[in-house]
């Protein structure tokens, strides 16, 4: 199946940083969770399989769910909007229970 536009994997570090030079970062706090990451430019999963990871990426906006460990996504232009919901489906900042969220904008490669 051809593609119209081409992915970025991350093999080529320089161009992804130039191209997504920010980072926001997801840590589980140990309880399921959900997010959304929405950017006015483009994001990318640092995960070799996103699906496996059970997140989303269309566009500037990533959907997914986390319970331990960390999420990683490059991006361009500036955050537009953070949403985390835990389990019981409380939002924060009304739970504790919900993941951090880390943004570092002109992040270097990792």
């Amino acid at each position: 199946m051809a593609r119209d536009t081409p992915v970025q994997n991350g093999t080529d570090s320089k161009s992804t940083d130039t191209q997504l030079p920010n980072l926001v970062t997801i840590v589980g706090r140990g309880v399921p969770s959900n997010y959304e990451v929405a950017v006015d430019g483009d994001l990318e999963m640092l995960a070799t399989d996103p699906v496996a990871e059970g997140t989303v990426v269309s566009g500037g906006v990533a959907e997914g769910s986390i319970d331990v460990g960390v999420q990683r996504f490059r991006f361009s232009g500036e955050m537009a909007n953070v949403r985390l919901v835990d389990w019981n489906g409380d939002q924060a900042p009304d739970s504790a229970s919900v993941p951090t969220v880390h943004v570092e904008y002109g992040a270097p490669q990792r």
